[in-house]
């Protein structure tokens, strides 16, 4: 981890910037991706899956005798986790729906919005160092909760052609049936456009590598939407004297384990405390089955002493992190200065893995600073909001003039004349 001490505000827009990578590089073998799933459908998955996966799978689709064989080859303890779970992210989620209320804006116009769910959604769910059924959880519950009338599940299989038994248990326990063995971009590719086996879907939602991140940004140049521009997993802590230096070097290693492009960072007004969290992930680190993968991600990584909470918290929000950690004595106090993050853990005991699975926050967050502009996933990614009007004889004599003279400025006859005409006939009767 990098060592700053006391940058200049005028260092910082530097600081803040990530590890940039070259996604040029990959758009071709993306589009050709893309150009054979399209001509080819199923079978460019099965020659895809064989090429990047290793194997051929002998179908595309989970059978129900895979999902039966899943059932019990979780362990009960596992089981008990993701129910647990399942219900605090349900319970959280349920409560971000928002009831119709019609508003009359001048007598005789009333206004209204509806939610309306997504038709077709698309879920990619990781399956290579780490599969995410915690992912399944974050996405399938709210697409559940919305009401969207298909959801298909891409992820992809093992060396044996398998997928993993924890994501299929989770599918079955959301009610997920349509679970397509395909990873990387040719997954993003079958729910863009659709093969004989993989309906085409409306918007993806999911993280993935970095082709996985590319597919998904070209996709929305054919009009399917994705859930967010994402990139590698980072994480801010905010520490003052009195945070806990093992639970700091714990938080960070949390995501940088994620993958050798993630990145953490700490800022703290003790440089004594710095010292501390470097000898405590030196150690914690050497006890971790993804040590490779956090190493590398350290070598990006910076600990870095301001002179004071509130540099501290300005720095956070031109940071604008995934995960932000308030390890800090005044944290409720701070928290309301917050205005750039995906995710905010407040306290000593608040740890970001809580998040990630079970608090019940959805733990799909913008990352590389789109935290600016982005919320994370929600009730609301799964559904689109429609506005409603309806005007009586008598709204219409309220709002009428007001129209007709915008329209006419604006040198819009035929919206005047949809006004004027209506107004004549009221005027008649």
């Amino acid at each position: 981890m990098r060592k700053i001490l006391n940058p200049a505000a005028s260092a910082w827009a530097e600081l803040v910037k990530r590890p940039v990578k070259n996604m040029d590089d990959l758009e071709h073998g993306i589009k050709e991706t893309f150009r054979l799933v399209k001509e080819q459908g199923d079978e460019a998955l099965f020659q895809l899956a064989e090429k990047y996966d290793g194997v051929r799978p002998k179908q595309l689709l989970v059978s129900q005798q895979e999902l039966s064989a899943a059932d019990t080859a979780v362990s009960g303890e596992l089981k008990e986790a993701i129910l647990q779970a399942y219900s605090n992210i349900q319970l959280f989620h349920a409560q971000q729906a928002e009831q119709m209320q019609p508003v009359e804006t001048m007598p005789g116009v009333v206004c209204w919005r509806k939610s309306v769910a997504i038709e077709k959604v698309g879920l990619y769910i990781p399956g290579g160092t780490a599969p995410l059924f915690s992912t399944l959880l974050m996405l399938g519950v709210p697409a559940k909760l919305a009401g969207c009338r298909e959801i298909v599940l891409c992820t992809p299989p093992d060396k044996e052609g398998n997928v993993h038994p924890a994501i299929l248990y989770t599918a079955s326990l959301l009610g997920i049936d349509k679970i397509v063995k395909a990873g990387g971009a040719q997954a993003v590719a079958a729910m863009a456009f659709g093969t004989e086996s993989v309906p085409a879907v409306s918007k993806i939602f999911g993280p993935g590598n970095q082709y996985v991140t590319v597919a998904k940004q070209l996709v929305s140049r054919f009009g399917v939407a994705i859930d967010m521009p994402a990139g590698p997993s980072e994480v801010l802590v905010m520490a003052d004297e009195a945070a806990n230096p093992a639970f700091i070097a714990a938080d960070l290693l949390s995501q940088a384990e994620h993958g050798a492009d993630s990145q953490v960072v700490l800022l703290t007004t003790s440089e004594a405390l710095l010292e501390q969290v470097i000898q405590e992930l030196q150690q914690q680190l050497l006890a971790l089955p993804r040590e490779v993968f956090a190493s590398k991600a350290l070598e990006n990584s910076m600990g870095i002493v301001m002179n004071s909470t509130k540099e501290m918290l300005a720095f956070s929000n031109l940071y604008a992190p995934e995960h932000l950690i308030l390890a800090v004595a005044d944290y409720k106090n701070v928290a309301e200065g917050v205005i750039n993050a995906g995710s905010v853990f407040l306290g000593n005991y608040t740890p970001e893995s809580a998040g990630d699975y079970a608090s019940g926050t959805n733990h799909t967050l913008p990352t590389n600073g789109y935290a600016r502009a982005y919320s994370g996933v929600s009730l609301d990614s799964f559904i689109k909001k429609i506005t409603f009007q309806q005007i009586s004889p008598l709204g219409l004599q309220s709002i009428g003039r007001t129209v007709e003279v915008m329209a006419e400025a604006e040198g819009l006859q035929a919206h005047k004349n949809a006004v004027s005409i209506r107004l004549k006939e009221i005027q008649n009767v």
